[in-house]
């Protein structure tokens, strides 16, 4: 019985013992609990000052400026309208190169940022292009429309033009395809150069030297000529090139073969003349002087604009400044429409006397290769040249060949370069590969050789489409794009997105500072050739 009763005490001692520990490791718990809360709070309450903090420490123009050693940057950007706007305020870095908090701010800070440090700890600065990274295509990865309409956020305030009116209309019909720096790239870094309006001094005052031509060249025979155009003072010279055979196309197995250049047809080309560069800034101004009209017109026929256009009228001034401020000249005159080109080349004739006109792809293939049949006119393997290729990222490639023949991407300096960069083809030619890519006069088909009979004689390409046929690839592109065999095409309404005009112009691209063109002189009866 005494035992029962000391077990029975000994149960109630020990559960009372358990509760008052169970107790007090409870409390003790609940303590570290709230501690661990209250620190965590602590500690998150600074974490999130000291990140604000942080963020707000490297959003400073002065942190910016840091990183961003732009030898124009800061100078630039004081002179700017966004400097000292009218209201008396700054407008700083990151209110145009980072979108508005809420729109991906913190995503695109620390993109950019890690970009910007690995940039100023394992890039030269001394070794880039600021001149290319201050075009539009750069730009719009850097500006964001967000932090432009949150600022301007009326895009129809009462002091706006009517043409400003057209414009930001045209913009709100077309905000997927259009950035406001589309019109507005300087406002951020003042450029002196640029202009935002028409432009009815282009042009004024070119001249390559004071000889005045009275007369168009004589042609009395199949051989190289010097041109002259008539109340000017330009001359171009046009190689003589000997009518043949030639394989047109790529086969399967040339390195970065594309289906549009199969299959590969036999095609024989008749003599005709073609002009040594690609039409200069000189020779279009010579047209544009003596041309250029007053008012646009939207007429178009079958998704282009009307070829029966009076020869002699000529360009209206352009939107802005077509030569990108890059030199006018013997460089490769840009940004007119095809248009624009096939109305040069009816005027020249008529100044001339000749038959002048656009090259036809069968033409313009048989000029560049000059009797080869490899990828370019010069021995050299594209795989070997084309900086795309991982292996020549990581390990370079000796362009040194492709170099002296070819502007092109690695070598142009993003931008037109003057003909003498160059050596030329076996006809003579300069710049058939790269530089400026050149309009054709053949409608563009993914199928145009498949419609072709082998052994045809001076194709002219399909009957009818949508956009021209574009040959050479351009200062902008990679080895690959600049084989004998590459074809393109135009984008007509692509490239005029930026032109705020209503109508839209039928003369000069708003968006494409790549194509020119290069002109043909028929041999017939005008040209050389004998009466039969």
């Amino acid at each position: 019985m005494h035992i029962l009763l000391n077990l029975r005490g000994l149960n109630q001692i020990t559960n009372l013992t358990l509760t008052t520990m169970l107790k007090k490791a409870g409390d003790f718990l609940r303590k570290r609990i709230i501690l661990l809360i209250f620190t965590g709070f602590v500690l998150g309450s600074l974490a999130i000052i000291g990140g604000n903090r942080a963020i707000e420490a490297t959003s400073t123009d002065e942190f910016c400026e840091k990183c961003h050693v732009h030898p124009h940057a800061t100078e630039s950007w004081k002179l700017s309208t966004h400097y000292a706007t009218k209201s008396g305020m700054h407008i700083h870095c990151v209110e145009c190169h980072l979108p508005p908090k809420g729109h991906g701010y913190l995503i695109e800070k620390a993109r950019l940022g890690v970009k910007d440090i690995y940039g100023y700890f394992f890039k030269d600065s001394a070794e880039f292009n600021w001149e290319s990274k201050r075009t539009l295509e750069k730009a719009r990865h850097f500006v964001y429309n967000k932090s432009c309409t949150q600022c301007h956020a009326n895009l129809f305030p009462l002091t706006l033009t009517k043409e400003g009116m057209d414009a930001h209309l045209y913009y709100t019909q077309n905000e997927k395809d259009l950035q406001c720096i589309n019109c507005h790239l300087n406002v951020g870094h003042y450029d002196p150069n640029a202009k935002h309006a028409s432009n009815t001094d282009f042009g004024k005052g070119s001249g390559a030297n004071k000889t005045i031509y009275t007369e168009a060249a004589s042609v009395n025979k199949f051989e190289t000529f010097t041109e002259y155009i008539p109340n000017s003072t330009v001359s171009f010279k046009m190689i003589a090139i000997p009518g043949g055979t030639f394989k047109m196309g790529s086969p399967e197995n040339e390195a970065f073969h594309k289906a549009d250049e199969a299959p590969v047809k036999t095609i024989e080309v008749s003599s005709f003349f073609m002009s040594e560069i690609e039409v200069s800034w000189n020779e279009f101004l010579a047209f544009y002087g003596q041309t250029s009209g007053e008012g646009r017109s939207s007429d178009t026929e079958g998704g282009r604009a009307r070829a029966s256009v009076d020869a002699t009228t000529g360009p209206t001034p352009p939107y802005g400044q077509p030569d990108q401020n890059w030199g006018l000249g013997q460089r490769p005159a840009i940004t007119m429409r095809y248009h624009a080109a096939e109305t040069y080349c009816h005027w020249l004739s008529k100044v001339t006397g000749k038959t002048y006109r656009l090259p036809t792809e069968a033409e313009w293939e048989y000029a560049c290769r000059g009797g080869t049949e490899t990828p370019y006119f010069f021995a050299g393997d594209p795989k070997k040249y084309d900086k795309t290729r991982f292996w020549n990222k990581v390990f370079g490639a000796d362009t040194s060949n492709i170099a002296s023949y070819v502007i092109y991407a690695e070598n142009s300096q993003a931008k037109t370069q003057l003909p003498e960069r160059v050596k030329p083809n076996p006809f003579g030619l300069k710049n058939m590969l790269g530089n400026v890519a050149e309009f054709c006069s053949d409608w563009y088909a993914p199928d145009a050789y498949a419609q072709l009979q082998d052994g045809i004689k001076d194709p002219k390409g399909p009957a009818s489409g949508t956009e021209h046929v574009i040959r050479g690839g351009s200062f902008k592109s990679q080895a690959s794009e600049v084989r004998c065999a590459s074809r393109d095409y135009t984008r007509d309404e692509a490239w005029m997105k930026t032109d705020p005009q209503i109508p839209k112009s039928i003369w000069w691209y708003s968006d494409c500072n790549m194509v020119g063109f290069r002109v043909v002189c028929e041999y017939n009866n005008q040209t050389g050739k004998p009466e039969n």
